[in-house]
């Protein structure tokens, strides 16, 4: 089987650029971070304009509800589109559409024409346009950072969404105080400079279409389309949607260590995510202020950026099984330690040493993923996994609301969480291939 393409110098012959030079990546991370930054001022500013304009709870509730629905429905179809179109292109287009939807609500703001149902329209193409713009991303990155450098790439695209966390609210806030429609504004804004730095992408004009069965690269690069041309029919352009779609999931099903970790990381971002709801709930049992609430959850952001700056050094360093299993026993012991610390900063700082070794199992597997998996199914892996974590996030607030209104308190919901996290460690444990998790290394022909 063949190795997947690299940096295009590299392809070429020549020696790799350092990351820190590398054209290609640099426009891909800093068109995602636009991307997520603002995905953040969006989370604010939504729910800030809907009760301003006097909106219901139910209309936050369709508003946040109708994201996750479109992020979810979208998610898998967009790794399909991933492989089967040029990445370039798709991610251009998503970018250029949001331009469009931003400016439209920042226009009718200003004109004093708000109306739900159009909030409601952005949020959807938001979520859509984000389930697209994703998978091509993650699927392009290895076709820009040769192999030697796929973790420590990994590693600085796990921090990103930290960065986008710590700052994005604050903007949000800021903005919104001063203009209603400045923080859409800003918003196209940046939809608009990562649209320019994406006409500067130059991604290589072939791909290694090369799943399970084929032999050969795609034939474009000679003919100089640039198209994937479907080695082995499961990223043909010829194929039914559908077909293409489940040749994705089969194939994801046939890897046990994706399938695994897939299963692992699903499994403890539900936990997780419904353990930051519960928390929630108690720092409100406890009559915690806005103040030092927002200080607890920028200890999670914060944590986060620091486990990625330092997630390539501690990823060169430990063996696969040790991150994987240390990141899940320590998830659990912070989740019982938080159920007797006070609420507020103490449970933040537990919040940031969870979120600090978070990025180091990120870049683990997300390295192992991208490595292992031939270029023309790249994107239908991360759609996949999208859709994993996806439900994770959607499930897992109801899950701590849940558990909170069952346990009678946010101390017993919190101890709930951490015997689940407990279960997961020790499966986590009990599994071979966690235990014997591979480093990755590109796959031989």
């Amino acid at each position: 089987m063949t190795t997947a393409p690299t940096e295009t110098a590299a392809a070429r012959g020549g020696a790799a650029v350092p990351l820190s030079r590398n054209r290609a990546y640099n426009i891909l991370w800093s068109s995602q971070l636009m991307s997520e930054l603002a995905m953040e001022v969006a989370a604010v500013a939504v729910p800030l304009l809907i009760l301003a304009r006097h909106g219901s709870p139910l209309q936050l509730g369709l508003a946040s509800s109708a994201l996750a629905a479109a992020h979810m429905v979208a998610v898998v179809p967009a790794g399909m589109i991933a492989d089967r179109w040029d990445r370039r292109a798709l991610m251009l287009g998503c970018q250029l559409l949001r331009v469009l939807g931003m400016a439209s609500l920042a226009g009718a703001l200003l004109l004093d024409r708000y109306a739900f149902w159009h909030v409601l329209l952005v949020v959807v193409l938001e979520g859509l346009l984000g389930s697209v713009f994703d998978p091509a991303e993650h699927a392009a990155l290895p076709q820009v950072v040769p192999p030697d450098q796929l973790s420590t790439a990994v590693a600085r695209n796990a921090a990103r969404p930290y960065v986008a966390t710590l700052v994005g609210p604050g903007v949000a806030g800021f903005l919104f105080s001063a203009l209603p429609l400045g923080p859409f504004l800003a918003n196209a804004v940046m939809f608009a400079l990562s649209s320019v730095a994406l006409c500067f992408l130059r991604l290589p004009r072939g791909r290694a279409g090369t799943a399970a069965g084929a032999g050969t690269p795609d034939a474009d690069a000679a003919d100089g389309t640039g198209e994937a041309d479907g080695t082995d029919g499961a990223d043909g352009a010829g194929e039914p949607a559908g077909r293409d779609i489940a040749a994705g999931f089969r194939w994801v099903l046939g890897q046990p260590v994706i399938r695994t970790t897939m299963a692992w990381m699903m499994v403890t971002n539900l936990v997780f995510s419904a353990l930051l709801i519960v928390l929630l709930a108690m720092s409100g049992e406890d009559r915690v202020g806005p103040g030092e609430l927002g200080l607890t959850m920028a200890c999670f952001g914060a944590g986060g950026l620091l486990g990625g700056l330092f997630a390539a050094r501690l990823h060169a360093v430990a063996r696969p099984p040790v991150i994987l299993l240390g990141f899940t026993w320590t998830a659990a012991l912070g989740a019982a330690l938080m159920a007797v610390v006070p609420t507020g900063l103490p449970q933040g700082a537990l919040l940031a040493v969870m979120a600090f070794f978070a990025p180091l199992a990120n870049t683990t597997v997300l390295t192992y993923q991208l490595t292992v998996t031939p270029d023309a199914l790249r994107g239908r892996m991360s759609g996949v996994a999208g859709f994993c974590s996806g439900g994770a996030g959607v499930a897992g607030p109801a899950l701590g609301g849940a558990l909170t209104g069952l346990a009678g308190g946010g101390t017993a919901a919190v101890l709930l969480c951490a015997g689940c996290l407990v279960l997961v460690a020790l499966a986590a444990t009990a599994s071979p291939t966690l235990r014997r998790f591979p480093a990755p290394g590109p796959r031989a022909s």
